[in-house]
C-alpha cells in the first residue's frame, strides 16, 4: 500500500484525489449505487471506494488512467449479465469502461441489485 492509498480512508478521500473528469463519472457510479442500496456503508477497501451491505462486500469501483472499472465482487453477476455487458472489457470480477463508453446507470442499479439479491441468499443459506 502506498503512502497515498493508506491516506485515503472515505470514498471523499479517494475522489478528491482524481481528476474532475473521474471525479463526475466515479459520482455517477456511487449516485446509482445509493439509489439502489440506500443502507449500504461507504468505505475503502483493497485501497479503492467500496460499498459493503450488511456486513457484506457489495461491489467496488476505481479511476485508473486509461479507464474506469466497477467491481460487482461476483463471478457469477457477470455471468448473468454477461448479454448486456458485451460492450465492455469484462474479465471474473471486473467490468471496465471508458468516458466514451460508459456503463449506462439502468445496467448498475440491476448489477447492484443483482448483488443485493445474491448476498441475501448467502445470508440465508447460513445455519
Amino acid at each position: 500500500m502506498t503512502s497515498l492509498q493508506a491516506k485515503r480512508k472515505t470514498i471523499e478521500d479517494y475522489l478528491e484525489g482524481v481528476s474532475v473528469h473521474q471525479r463526475k463519472a466515479l459520482q455517477k457510479l456511487r449516485q446509482a449505487i445509493h439509489a439502489v442500496a440506500p443502507k449500504a456503508k461507504e468505505c475503502i477497501s483493497y485501497g479503492i471506494p467500496a460499498f459493503r451491505l450488511n456486513g457484506r462486500s457489495l461491489v467496488f469501483f476505481a479511476a485508473w488512467a486509461n479507464h474506469y472499472a466497477l467491481y460487482p465482487g461476483s463471478s457469477a453477476t457477470l455471468k448473468k449479465f454477461r448479454n448486456e455487458l458485451r460492450d465492455f472489457q469484462t474479465s471474473k470480477g471486473t467490468i471496465r469502461f471508458s468516458p466514451g463508453n460508459p456503463l449506462p446507470v439502468p445496467l448498475v442499479r440491476k448489477l447492484v441489485k443483482a448483488r443485493i439479491a445474491e448476498n441475501n441468499n448467502k445470508n440465508r443459506s447460513k445455519p
